[in-house]
């Protein structure tokens, strides 16, 4: 069966197939969430000065994801229209990850994951637009959500990877001359395996479809360049579709507060469970499996959530479950600092995981079936800048304010980030037009 553009319809395991390639990708960016800030507190990192350290994610974002989007509508190869991005990112971003857990130094540390986040980068808008080419309108929803749960599912395994280790009888206080554990360098080689491997299965087992003759000579007549890229850029920044516009708000709140998030989380729990600051501690490395371990359940909710938020999108409308999703994930997090155990940590994460399932699900729901099928690289690239400015945002401002306006306490971070997740979910409900529905 086929829909109105000819596209035909898919089997859900050849949808699970094609979006196999994202679990690698999201992988490699739960290893960074889970690992970066106590790998930079190990190279002797100032806590304030943390979020600068992450500056190459939002960075990257920003300039990578809509130029490769905007030249991966336009390119024509033997490989696909997508495809050679998805190579070139995996391949850069399996080095990144063999190479990170061995930093000697500080800016070492911090150069890698530029290149490493560049890679992933070059990889995401592409598998997204990806993803939209291939499936009929009706099951763009299932697509956009079965890469929220694979997002889960991934993220789940990578949180959880040093807690395994250890579980296995790997020590978690076994670590190198510059502070780094074993079980994170291992966890990192397991992460560039995945990386790569997944991604070559995807585009191997679910290829692109075939370009028609047409499209091919229209885009043969105006000729892949950074010029063209770049024109196309600014045409679909000026005919910007009005969900698209009105998502604004919302992702600049619920972006700022889960970058930041994730920055503090594991200061926030070695302060609040273990008592402890000091990053040589057991207790700061324990803090961090802990971090991991709660990241690994959240993950493994947003795996679940997520299937189940497609019917309730289709029925109710992605707006509405997405408003109340980031309005839980922000109860949450003003709760965080308070919890007094682990039972405690692990029932506020259920919030966090039904919040995070939405985050990566939803707002692409609401955005897919608004935007022209031709420009769908470029204004998916586009819309990652509604995820990259607010980190970028974050990583300049949260160092100014950390000591005078938040007492130089990562706990206060995590509640200045839920109140600004409830106000994200408040700003989804302007959202209006065609995509309202899945």
């Amino acid at each position: 069966m086929r829909d109105r553009a000819g596209k035909p319809r898919m089997r859900l395991l050849q949808i699970v197939e094609m979006n196999l390639g994202f679990f690698g990708i999201q992988f490699s960016f739960g290893l960074q969430q889970a690992n970066m800030g106590p790998i930079y507190r190990y190279l002797g990192a100032d806590e304030a000065s943390l979020p600068l350290l992450w500056l190459a994610g939002p960075v990257t974002g920003l300039l990578v994801q809509p130029i490769v989007g905007a030249l991966s509508d336009r390119t024509v190869s033997r490989w696909g229209r997508r495809t050679p991005y998805f190579l070139i990112g995996a391949v850069l971003c399996s080095l990144g990850l063999l190479l990170m857990p061995y930093s000697p130094t500080l800016w070492f540390a911090a150069s890698l994951l530029w290149i490493l986040d560049a890679a992933n980068n070059i990889t995401m808008e592409p598998y997204r637009a990806y993803v939209s080419d291939r499936l009929n309108e009706e099951q763009r929803s299932l697509g956009f959500l079965t890469q929220s749960a694979f997002t889960g599912l991934a993220q789940t395994l990578s949180y959880l990877a040093p807690s395994l280790l250890v579980w296995w009888g790997f020590s978690a206080d076994l670590v190198d001359a510059n502070g780094i554990p074993d079980i994170t360098r291992i966890a990192f080689l397991i992460g560039a395996v995945i990386s790569i491997s997944t991604i070559l299965w995807s585009v191997l087992r679910v290829p692109e479809l075939p370009l028609a003759p047409e499209e091919i000579a229209r885009m043969q007549e105006d000729r892949l360049s950074p010029g063209t890229a770049w024109r196309d850029f600014v045409a679909a920044v000026r005919e910007m579709p009005a969900p698209m516009r009105q998502l604004a708000l919302s992702m600049l709140l619920q972006w700022f507060a889960m970058f930041a998030y994730w920055q503090f989380i594991s200061f926030a729990l070695a302060r609040a469970l273990f008592d402890t600051a000091d990053p040589a501690s057991s207790g700061f490395r324990q803090a961090v499996l802990l971090t991991g371990q709660a990241g690994a359940f959240y993950n493994a909710i947003a795996c679940l959530s997520a299937f189940a938020m497609v019917p309730l999108s289709r029925r109710i409308g992605p707006q509405y479950i997405h408003a109340g999703a980031v309005a839980l994930s922000g109860a949450a997090m003003l709760a965080i600092p308070g919890a007094d155990s682990h039972g405690q940590l692990f029932l506020l994460m259920i919030g966090i995981g039904i919040g995070w399932a939405s985050m990566m699900g939803n707002p692409y729901v609401m955005l897919a079936n608004s935007i022209p099928p031709e420009r769908t690289g470029v204004y998916m690239g586009i819309f990652n800048m509604f995820i990259v400015i607010p980190m970028l945002l974050e990583t300049l401002i949260v160092p100014v304010i950390y000591r005078p306006l938040l007492g130089g306490d990562p706990r206060n971070i995590l509640t200045m980030a839920g109140v600004m997740m409830i106000a994200a979910g408040a700003a989804t409900l302007i959202v209006r037009g065609r995509a309202v529905r899945a």
